[in-house]
């Protein structure tokens, strides 16, 4: 096993990373403008401005799993060729809509190049096991970065070249994701399933039966309603209450969103390093509900809107973190790729639900009534959250082992199972792997070395 990555796993992770970058930074762009345009379109009403804001997520829900497994039939690339093509004519269609009807099925269009988990799976073929970590890491990385880019970028060149040109841009660059995939991402040598990474189907049910899984997937939902919901109003409230033209809403993004991030590190450090993920989580809860809270009373004043965006995106990037890390903790080891791509379904039906109630409460309460409803669902979560377990401290980890029987593999889970720190293991000779969930206090460094490419017996 070394220790680096080669030369070509660090070209298909930097190079799948980058196309993530930009059809990513094309969805983002919009967040922070779509409301302070939309509304001139014909037929708008804020309900469907709402809708045509989240239903890419409907899309996104609705195709990602069969984009991946269609990708298991045909190979990645097409199905990311596919994926980028819809992405782009989404883009193209709505910048030539002036319809609100015409702009809703533009954006559902866009949302369905819902290509994010062929994405993980080529990055997933194009790694060892051993730095795949690695690559999905710098995905996760860039997709954060992406949004801290789009919602600075949004405002300052919507003023340039208005809402049409942001998607014109979009468009671009879904072009140039082509272009990566096919001058820089590298062609892997085999690509196969793998459960880390991608959904069974014989396993949906026992991950949706899975309490502690379901807590999770309702947080992710939850998390990116109110996101969406906001970003409904604040726009408009920064332009027409706090006084803040569209061109210089970057000003506030730009600090507010460089603060969050370093105000996060120390308590994700914090839930990791120090056992405390619980309360850390539970308090990041409470504390986009008091933002909502603070945001429904003082969204007229420029200073107490900057405050609270600073709590809630400081909040946000705490739950966008560790999420994430308390599924891998908590899904069985074997049906890990399940578990995330329910979780994944979750959150961009989340986006779809908070766009379409979002532009309700608007219509019908006002600004703060979007507020009320994103404090009430952030409240409704924290009561769901607040029964969770406090999750094992337990990391991931892959073996490559050689050809065996499935009796041989069965004799190889219950070895590895009495190595000190391995908690599960599961090992799947069709695909030459061992999957273990392991406590690295435990666990000697070089314990589990002697079972690489082992054949039993």
């Amino acid at each position: 096993m070394t220790n680096t990555m080669t030369k070509q796993e660090r070209t298909a992770a930097l190079s799948l990373a980058g196309i993530f970058a930009f059809r990513m930074l094309g969805l983002f762009m919009i967040l922070p403008i779509f409301a302070l345009y939309a509304h001139d379109l014909i037929g708008a009403t804020s309900t469907l401005v709402g809708m045509a804001l989240g239903i890419y997520g409907l899309t996104q829900a609705a195709l990602q799993i069969p984009f991946g497994m269609l990708s298991d039939r045909i190979g990645r690339k097409p199905v990311i060729l596919i994926g980028l093509v819809l992405f782009i004519l989404g883009s193209i269609l709505a910048a030539l809509s002036h319809g609100i009807y015409g702009m809703l099925f533009a954006r559902a269009l866009q949302g369905a190049g819902a290509i994010g988990s062929t994405i993980i799976a080529l990055a997933a073929d194009s790694t060892r096991e051993e730095h795949r970590t690695k690559a999905m890491a710098l995905i996760g990385i860039v997709i954060g970065l992406s949004f801290t880019l789009a919602m600075i970028l949004g405002p300052a060149l919507s003023a340039w070249i208005g809402l049409s040109g942001i998607f014109w841009l979009t468009a671009a660059l879904g072009v140039c994701g082509i272009i990566i995939l096919y001058a820089a991402v590298p062609t892997p040598a085999h690509s196969h399933f793998h459960r880390d990474t991608q959904p069974i189907p014989s396993k949906f049910k026992s991950i949706l039966k899975n309490r502690q899984l379901l807590r999770l997937d309702i947080g992710i939902f939850v998390l990116h309603a109110v996101l969406t919901a906001s970003f409904l109003v604040i726009p408009v409230i920064l332009a027409e209450l706090a006084g803040l033209p569209e061109a210089k809403q970057w000003y506030l993004y730009l600090p507010v969103l460089l603060l969050s991030y370093v105000f996060m590190l120390p308590f994700v450090i914090m839930a990791e390093k120090k056992r405390k993920m619980k309360p850390i989580f539970l308090g990041s809860i409470a504390i986009i509900a008091l933002s909502q809270f603070s945001l429904s009373l003082f969204h007229s004043n420029i200073f107490a809107i900057g405050v609270s965006l600073l709590f809630f995106f400081t909040a946000f990037t705490i739950l966008e973190a560790t999420l994430p890390s308390l599924i891998s903790k908590i899904a069985p080891i074997a049906s890990k790729g399940t578990a995330i791509g329910v979780y994944s379904t979750a959150q961009f039906l989340g986006i779809f639900v908070g766009g379409t109630l979002g532009g309700f409460y608007f219509s019908h309460h006002g600004v703060g009534g979007v507020f009320f409803l994103c404090m009430l669902l952030s409240g409704v979560w924290l009561l769901i959250a607040g029964t969770m377990q406090n999750p094992r401290h337990l990391s991931t980890q892959l073996l490559t082992v050689g050809p065996m029987s499935d009796n041989e593999a069965k004799a190889l889970s219950q070895r590895l199972l009495d190595v000190p720190g391995v908690e599960e293991a599961t090992v799947v000779p069709q695909e030459f792997t061992a999957y273990l969930k392991v406590n690295k206090d435990i666990l000697e460094e070089n314990a589990l070395a002697p079972f690489m490419n082992e054949v039993d017996g």
